[in-house]
């Protein structure tokens, strides 16, 4: 056997819990390619809430756990990672919006109630605010802070969502690492800003999503290692109604299978996938 292989477990579907507001509208093509592989290629990556509730985390494959749950599945194959794993990072990304005009941005985002919309003086000092505020670039090199009046972590939730709001629906966004603008002004004739997001703790998240407090799309990403990916597992070994226990003990089996005819490979250097 294979020393240190991912975590693999059969998991009630009702036990995961998502952390990230999800699209729904990006269900319903999955579920229609689900049905025609009739597998699980990649499975999502999940960890225990600290709160006792034996209840999970979705880090990675919301899509997919939201796309069984329609398909009215009890299980799902998951890789399960702990909270004190060093091998998992909470990253934080940020949007690049284009296709609407800065005025119509703007406009939004001074109606929301308790948000400042600051410009910077880049030459002057500021005094740190309760929370990290949301930062927004513009190509045009104008650099603005969206800080909020202080009162709880929900309430910056909450505040996080009503940014996002603002142009998730009239503009395109593509989610990104970078921090400055000018490397987009290629490749977007039409680019509106570059918002910045702050960056949260893996046992803050796992908080909120105890207390059923998502965070806005798009803005985190989970990296985890070693990662399971194209696993295969056939879908109506999860879908019978066969107990949570005969579901594990067969998910064991077929990992032992698959080790024996060295269908399990591990790269321990950095891969490039062309058949995603």
């Amino acid at each position: 056997m294979i020393q240190n292989l991912p975590d693999l477990r059969i998991l009630p579907l009702d036990s995961l819990i998502l952390h990230e507001d999800h699209d729904n509208q990006r269900t319903l093509p999955l579920v229609e390619r689900l049905r025609v592989q009739g597998v699980i290629r990649n499975p999502p990556i999940v960890m225990p809430l600290m709160d006792g509730s034996n209840r999970y985390m979705v880090l990675d494959g919301a899509n997919r756990v939201t796309s069984l749950r329609e398909m009215e599945f009890p299980h799902i194959v998951a890789q399960v990672v702990e909270p004190n794993n060093p091998n998992v990072n909470l990253q934080t990304w940020n949007h690049v919006i284009w296709g609407m005009t800065k005025k119509s941005l703007m406009s939004a985002i001074r109606k929301l109630m308790g948000l400042e919309l600051i410009k910077i003086n880049t030459r002057k000092s500021l005094d740190p605010p309760k929370y990290v505020p949301v930062q927004i670039r513009f190509p045009d090199g104008k650099f603005y802070l969206l800080t909020e009046t202080p009162t709880d972590l929900a309430h910056h939730i909450e505040t996080l969502h009503k940014i996002v709001s603002t142009y998730k629906v009239r503009a395109s966004l593509d989610r990104t690492r970078q921090t400055l603008i000018d490397s987009f002004k290629p490749i977007y004739p039409d680019l509106t800003a570059l918002v910045i997001f702050p960056s949260f703790k893996i046992k803050t998240v796992l908080k909120l999503a105890a207390q059923k407090i998502v965070l806005p799309t798009g803005i985190t990403r989970f990296t985890v290692s070693p990662r399971a990916l194209h696993l295969k597992y056939p879908m109506h070994e999860l879908s019978s109604g066969k107990p949570m226990e005969y579901k594990e003990e067969n998910l064991k089996e077929w990992i032992e299978e698959r080790v024996k005819k060295k269908g399990v490979r591990l790269y321990s250097e950095a891969t490039f996938l062309f058949d995603e």
